[in-house]
């Protein structure tokens, strides 16, 4: 009997996050949802399932992480969801930097704290799958867009970390990916077209691939896109 695996989902508890955690869950993994506010990830592992998981993580707060690594233990699966953007309708000339500093801490070293938890566990263990939800408002070869300078370069700085992870692990069954959920209806994008639901058809994917599948790139679906 194949053991069933265990995926962890941070700033699942609305969204594309909780988007993710449901669609996982219907392909028959165990879930951890993961939020800042312990109680709205009690409420939304409960509107999930009876079988959900739900645990209190703040991806700024080492404490946090370290607290919940030592609650939840090893996981299989990471899909690093928790982001923030601030500084939209700015541009780089006048951004404030403080709300650049805010959005690197929450979407790059955020990203970067919870690697450092959970995934050591993944290498040991000699199997994974990380996903960092990513942007194209990040890529060059898109091209960074000035309109949300910290966001973008924020996003521009988790692709660095996907191929700095990717490397670190590729030889120990672990992949690592960043992916591009395109322009999402959220509370981030309350105007755009695609639904959760279908974006997180692709970060499902990404977080499922089979062995000796891709590491380190930037994918949307099946393709894979420029950095």
């Amino acid at each position: 009997m194949t053991e069933q695996r265990t995926a962890l989902i941070t700033g699942a508890n609305r969204g594309l996050g909780r988007a993710v955690a449901a669609e996982l869950r219907a392909r028959g993994l165990r879930i951890v949802v993961t939020a800042r506010d312990g109680d709205q990830a009690l409420a939304t592992a409960a509107e999930l399932g009876p079988d959900v998981r739900a645990q209190a993580l703040d991806v700024t707060d080492q404490q946090s992480v370290d607290l919940a690594r030592k609650e939840i233990g090893p996981v299989d699966i990471l899909v690093s969801n928790a982001g923030v953007l601030l500084d939209g309708g700015t541009d780089p000339l006048s951004v404030s930097l403080d709300l650049v500093r805010q959005t690197f801490s929450v979407n790059l070293l955020g990203s970067w704290r919870v690697a450092q938890a959970f995934i050591p566990d993944m290498v040991r263990r000699r199997w994974g799958r990380v996903v960092l939800v990513s942007s194209g408002t990040g890529s060059f070869s898109n091209g960074l867009f000035p309109g949300s300078p910290g966001y973008s370069l924020s996003k521009t700085a988790v692709n660095g970390l996907t191929q700095l992870l990717a490397g670190q692990t590729r030889d120990y069954g672990v992949l690592v990916n960043a992916v591009n959920p395109g322009p999402t209806r959220t509370r981030m994008m309350p105007g755009a077209q695609r639904t959760a639901e279908e974006a997180a058809q692709d970060i499902a994917d990404a977080a499922t691939l089979p062995d000796g599948g891709p590491t380190g790139t930037f994918r949307r679906g099946e393709q894979t896109l420029g950095w």
